[in-house]
């Protein structure tokens, strides 16, 4: 059956040669729709259930947090369940089994989370996270003030009115997170002492202030055959509107105790629970973009880009978007590896074949197989919806090696068996030498590479994190080898009936038919002509002689060496994931509970100009709290 594929790939050579333009074509749009990032992703399936009420933590875990899950732990194919509750806030993760998708868990989370709402305390906001991961936090930006003229509470306001709604657009984006500044908020200050004086509850107030901002819808009029829709407008647009708020009447002249007769009304910052440092000079307004589940990191960060160059020109006077983090440097630099190793393979394989042989066409036989080899594996990567990291990229590396053996051990042949016919004469036809030589070494090579494919299947049997973290790398690794192995018997034998031929060319200019003919006509010299293989073997013989006649003592060194080895294994160390130098550093310090917000902050704001000032430092930013 080989044999059969390899004669007709030989013969209908350029159909083949068509077909794998083709292919390699398909590859390179399907690597570049593939789900690209940098890091693998290790994240259980979960849905983050947030619920906001003011109260204190043991009030928010009995009457929030453990009804909440409580109610999730009967949730179809649900794992775990785990809930947090803090100072007017409660998370509960809901974390799923294995291979369950997103939008079917965030479904079924409302569901079952429909039917506790009704049982918990008035007030209490509850909505779920966004549809993103841990690893979903792929840009980040602050914005700074250059003319010095805006507060902290104008540049948050912007950014969670204008600018968030922006990025947010961007395909692919699932939440821009807002942290620093004030948010900006209409405080009533209450005097006391007015209220005893007229004889009023601060839940009367509450309760006035609640209903005196509202609109309400009347009923239709029609005059002159038009419509006219009535409605009472009662929004509160500014402090003196919020002061004008009837509260009471008096119950002496039947005047009305207004809002302001009361206290005062104002414009605040609300409760802060984070802040943000740049560069230890101060506070500043940041926003995180975190990447929908499943989306293209790098296409992400890319259009997030764009966004930001396209509304930079209508930013006000002043305001610029600084960032601060970008993933897509390491996941560029991670591309730019694999493309660095599978020229340096492709080359050194070349310069081997090349200096060994003097055969200029054998030598570049594998620069065109390996590459496609390697763009042919992308197709049904992207069919399997197999996401593209630094594992996976560790695979096709891992496999070019294996490339690079099956391609020299065909080259080696077929030269081998081209210099016997040219020491005999060239008596016979060379395309049928060629293709028995094929036949040779191409079936054990196909088998070959198919074997070291399959050596790792027993890595698709992990689960849960290992599973998430290998897997990528054994897809590649499998399906590229399985795909060399392909290319072995259609594409090799094709190129190489192709390029490997003694017929002369002539054509003008000469100098140009010249170098032609010295190309692809080139001499199969043996190895006795051969200077460099001639001093190796005079090398070589002695060696292999003295190893045969005292093998049990080579054996006995060997087996020294190996045992040697074990105490150095012992005192290895491992590390789950390995080490990457992203070029950006993260340090988390911990303080004692309770620390307050206004310490939080001179302590970021110390550290980050301590780190700053290291003249390899760039950029140091500073995020304490939420």
């Amino acid at each position: 059956m080989i044999n059969r594929v390899i004669e007709f790939s030989a013969k209908n050579r350029f159909l083949i040669l068509v077909l794998a333009v083709i292919a390699a074509i398909w590859g390179w749009w399907s690597l570049n729709h593939l789900s690209l990032d940098a890091i693998p992703d290790l994240s259980d399936t979960q849905v983050i259930i947030y619920s906001r009420w003011d109260r204190s933590p043991d009030i928010i875990e009995d009457q929030v947090t453990y009804p909440i899950v409580s109610a999730m732990l009967g949730g179809p194919r649900v794992k775990t369940v785990r809930g947090f509750s803090d100072f007017g806030y409660s998370f509960v993760y809901v974390i799923f089994e294995e291979g369950t998708d997103i939008y079917w868990a965030r479904s079924r989370t409302l569901e079952y989370l429909s039917s506790v709402q009704q049982r918990l305390p008035q007030g209490v906001k509850t909505e779920l996270g966004p549809d993103a991961t841990g690893l979903g936090w792929i840009y980040q930006y602050v914005l700074v003030d250059t003319s010095a003229t805006r507060s902290l509470a104008e540049i948050r306001s912007y950014q969670d009115w204008y600018l968030r709604y922006y990025l947010k657009a961007v395909p692919g984006v699932a939440e821009v997170a807002p942290i620093g500044g004030f948010v900006r908020q209409y405080q009533v200050n209450v005097d006391p002492n007015r209220l005893q004086s007229y004889g009023l509850s601060i839940n009367k107030v509450v309760e006035a202030v609640r209903t005196g901002n509202s609109e309400t819808g009347g009923r239709l009029l029609e005059f002159g055959g038009t419509e006219y829709m009535v409605r009472g407008r009662g929004y509160a647009r500014s402090t003196e509107d919020f002061g004008n708020i009837v509260v009471s009447l008096n119950e002496g002249g039947g005047s009305p105790i207004r809002v302001r007769d009361l206290g005062s009304v104002t414009i605040g910052p609300d409760i802060r629970r984070g802040v943000a440092d740049l560069d230890g000079k101060g506070d500043v307004v940041s926003g995180i973009i975190v990447m929908r589940q499943g989306s293209n990191a790098l296409q992400v960060i890319d259009r997030v880009k764009a966004k930001i160059k396209e509304i930079e020109p209508g930013l006000p006077h002043g305001l610029k978007i600084l960032p601060v983090y970008d993933r897509s440097d390491l996941i560029l630099r991670a591309i730019d590896t694999l493309k660095l190793t599978l020229l340096e393979v492709i080359a050194t394989v070349m310069l081997v074949i090349f200096v060994f042989l003097w055969h200029p066409p054998s030598a570049l036989i594998p620069a065109i197989t390996i590459p496609f080899a390697v763009l042919i594996s992308f197709i049904p990567l992207r069919l399997m919806g197999v996401n593209i990291n630094i594992m996976s990229l560790g695979g096709i590396a891992i496999a070019i090696g294996a490339m690079v053996d099956a391609a020299i051990v065909v080259v080696e042949q077929t030269h081998k068996k081209l210099e016997a016919w040219e020491a005999g004469g060239r008596t016979g036809d060379q395309r049928s030498i060629v293709l028995s030589a094929i036949k040779e070494v191409a079936g054990p090579s196909f088998f070959a590479l198919l074997v070291i494919a399959v050596a790792f299947l027993p890595v698709f049997a992990l689960e849960a994190q290992e599973g998430r973290l290998f897997k990528p790398l054994a897809y590649t690794k499998t399906l590229s080898m399985a795909v060399a192995a392909f290319l072995t018997i259609t594409l090799d034998p094709a190129l190489r009936v192709l390029l490997t031929h003694s017929r002369h060319f002539d054509f003008r200019p000469r100098r140009l038919c010249g170098l032609v003919n010295a190309f692809t006509s080139a001499r199969f010299r043996s190895e006795q002509e051969h200077p460099i293989s001639r001093t190796m073997i005079r090398i070589y013989e002695p060696v292999v002689r003295w190893v045969l006649r005292r093998k049990w003592l080579v054996l006995g060194v060997a087996c020294l060496m190996v045992m040697a080895t074990v105490p150095v294994a012992m005192r290895l160390g491992s590390e789950f994931m390995p080490p990457l130098d992203e070029g950006s550093l993260l340090y988390m310090p911990s303080t004692m509970p309770g620390i307050s917000v206004g310490e939080a902050q001179k302590l970021l704001q110390v550290t980050d100009r301590i780190i700053a000032g290291f003249p390899e430092v760039a950029q140091v930013l500073g995020k304490a709290g939420r």
